[in-house]
């Protein structure tokens, strides 16, 4: 699963009373909604709801064992299944060694402030060199949707799915709870969004990650964070 981690219209706040994640929940698949109705939103390519920034520049940096996590916002956009999306870099080093690099592909909803996921490209390294690209995919592409990464205005019991891509990435996650606190090298943070995310690929697999109010990923498993904020040149 991936760290990255959001919903759409007028209707939605009667939605939202419901239960409903985002723009309108009419689809759902053994109670994990998958139909966003994002034709409804007007799609911008940055912005910032309470648990998700999406500004060009604004970067996570996350330690824990032998693992580093940094997650950077891009100055760089993607057209993706007629969308222009924002390129959210993550890299993920292993006992001092690149592990990891992707590409992800968000916009928002600009009613909602929902964020969307539309994909990603993938690559995993070994002593420096790309072995292989496995979880890739394009909303668009072989029936591959787009899935929500953040609800613009989360609730608890939410359950939706966050990639949308047959046999290759079926992310989905569970709102648990609003008011956590977390401590982290970075700060304390209270008013924390706690998420149990899992996959439809693996189901009995599932992790839980942490999203602090103005900031975004706080923790990850045994990843916390240690530095936030916006950097030069990205």
């Amino acid at each position: 699963m991936k760290t990255k981690t959001f919903r759409c219209l007028l209707a939605a706040a009667a939605m939202f009373a419901c239960g409903a994640a985002g723009a309108q929940a009419t689809g759902t698949v053994s109670g994990w909604q998958q139909d966003f109705r994002i034709a409804s939103c007007n799609l911008v390519s940055q912005g910032k709801n309470p648990y998700f920034v999406l500004e060009p520049g604004y970067q996570l940096v996350l330690e824990g064992g032998d693992t580093k996590l940094q997650i950077t916002v891009l100055d760089e956009t993607k057209s993706v299944a007629g969308t222009t999306t924002r390129v959210v870099e993550e890299r993920e080093w292993k006992k001092g060694e690149l592990y990891e690099v992707s590409r992800n592909y968000f916009a928002m909803c600009e009613q909602t402030k929902d964020v969307f996921y539309f994909g990603e490209d993938v690559e995993f390294y070994k002593k420096g060199k790309v072995i292989k690209h496995d979880g890739s995919w394009h909303a668009g592409v072989n029936g591959n949707k787009a899935g929500l990464i953040m609800a613009g205005t989360p609730k608890p019991k939410m359950k939706y799915y966050q990639e949308i891509a047959p046999g290759v990435a079926m992310d989905r996650a569970e709102i648990v709870s609003l008011d956590e606190t977390c401590k982290t090298p970075a700060g304390t943070f209270s008013g924390c969004m706690k998420v149990k995310e899992s996959s439809a690929l693996e189901p009995l697999v599932s992790e839980y990650k942490y999203h602090a109010p103005g900031i975004g990923l706080v923790r990850d498993e045994d990843l916390r964070l240690i530095r936030y904020g916006f950097v030069k040149n990205k």
